[in-house]
């Protein structure tokens, strides 16, 4: 059966939320920061700032799919589409953390990207409506800082 969108009451953002997901982008604006600071002068510092970015990355991804597998609980009525989608971006995300830091950044941008334009899809169905404002600020700027980030590498 697909969503029930009538069967879910709305969730509106809150505060804290709100506050706790812009400073989850700290990781992201400084990662790529350092990744272009420190450059070729160290190596060793480098790769190590690039999989850290990474992996950041592929953690949040993993968190945003499991967004759905939350949603989904929420509605008797669901169908199996969010709790499927809901562990693809984790799959995808560790395939990429995997990745030479150039590629798997990258790899984790598209997917950021990605994830945002299933969200502005799926989330009305499922009384998220709400949070689609939030997630696209945090998405653009979490992807242009593994864009960055890659092209640093």
């Amino acid at each position: 059966m697909p969503f029930a969108a009538n069967a879910l009451a709305p969730l509106p953002p809150n505060a804290l939320a709100l506050r706790l997901g812009h400073l989850g982008l700290l990781p992201f604006v400084l990662g790529a920061l350092l990744v272009w600071l420190v450059g070729g002068r160290n190596a060793e510092a480098h790769a190590w700032i690039s999989f850290a970015l990474s992996a950041y990355a592929a953690l949040i991804l993993s968190f945003l799919g499991g967004i759905y597998w939350g949603l989904g609980f929420r509605s008797p009525h669901t169908s199996a589409q969010p709790f499927v989608w809901g562990v693809l971006p984790s799959l995808g995300a560790w395939i990429a953390l995997v990745m030479p830091a150039y590629a798997g950044l990258v790899l984790h941008g598209v997917m950021l990207i990605v994830c945002y334009l299933v969200d502005r899809r799926l989330y009305p169905a499922l009384g998220a409506a709400a949070w689609l404002t939030l997630r696209f600020r945090l998405s653009s700027v979490a992807a242009l800082c593994c864009f960055l980030a890659a092209a640093g590498s």
